[in-house]
């Protein structure tokens, strides 16, 4: 299998580039978000644990709504986190003195009903169901199968190569016209060592075959082949945002940098499903543009 199904289930959403932690209890069959991120996310604090502390200390109804789960912290050992479901959010979100409370409620709320939420869900999906196993590793029709899975029911083109030609920041991507024999080229780019995984990643990139969802769908594809060949895969939460960004537009011209933050961030952990869903959470912040 390619994850421990053993694991506590989390999710990370990015609220103005703040990570909100989310937790699953098996026990509710609910979703529990962290406490202290969200006081952060409301203020901006610097220290929000000792915030959150405070607002409790001086609420004490907070004692009644808030549970306690474990959660990973950036040391990498896990502790028990003060967390609320979606029905109490309310009530902490009123006793944080924040500006952005209305704001971040309707963020909040509107999640479930985004495509990009749909669409992640999906992806998760992707991996608890086992149809990755059934997904063809370094081709273009694995990635359609990827793309088709995720974006199914959400798009009437998932899966399906576009036929127009499509340009971002300036950048014209693979012509619609030659789209069917650049993918063909690199189905049979090698793969069996970092730097030709690299390089295939870059051209599908550069191909960008799908009118939306590359991106998403592509990390997956690209870590399927990490995996296949050299046993590793892509620590996306150890990536930064902008730095990735910057990273894929120059790779255009030159692979170096993308090349050096995917090699620092390579892990043989293949089997966490932590870090594939953190990652599948990473991949679409990647996505989200201020």
């Amino acid at each position: 299998m390619w994850y421990n199904v053993f694991m506590r289930k989390t999710s990370i959403r990015f609220f103005e580039n703040i990570p909100v932690r989310a937790v699953w209890e098996e026990e509710s069959a609910k979703w529990f978000f962290c406490a202290t991120d969200i006081a952060e996310a409301l203020t901006k604090s610097k220290n929000p644990r000792v915030y959150w502390a405070t607002i409790k200390r001086r609420n004490p109804e907070l004692i009644a709504i808030c549970k306690q789960l474990k959660l990973k912290a950036k040391d990498g050992k896990y502790y028990n986190t003060d967390v609320v479901d979606e029905k109490d959010l309310n009530t902490v979100i009123a006793l944080i003195p924040s500006k952005k409370s209305d704001v971040f409620l309707r963020w909040m709320k509107n999640l479930e009903t985004s495509v990009d939420e749909k669409s992640k869900k999906k992806a998760y999906e992707l991996f608890e169901s086992g149809y990755i196993e059934e997904v063809e590793v370094g081709t273009a029709k694995g990635l359609r199968q990827i793309h088709g899975y995720i974006f199914g029911g959400l798009y009437d083109f998932a899966g399906q190569i576009r036929t127009c030609n499509i340009a971002k920041g300036g950048f014209a991507f693979a012509p619609a016209l030659y789209l069917s024999e650049t993918l063909a080229v690199i189905d049979k780019m090698p793969e069996s060592t970092l730097e030709e995984i690299v390089k295939k990643y870059v051209e599908m990139n550069v191909a960008h075959p799908f009118m939306e969802g590359n991106g998403r769908s592509t990390r997956i594809w690209l870590d399927l082949m990490l995996k296949k060949n050299l046993k590793v895969c892509v620590d996306w939460s150890a990536i930064d945002k902008a730095n990735y960004l910057a990273a894929m537009k120059r790779s255009v011209a030159d692979s170096a940098d993308i090349f050096s933050l995917l090699k620092g961030a390579l892990t043989t952990d293949t089997e966490n499903r932590e870090i594939i869903m953190k990652g599948i959470d990473y991949s679409y912040y990647y996505e989200d543009i201020e």
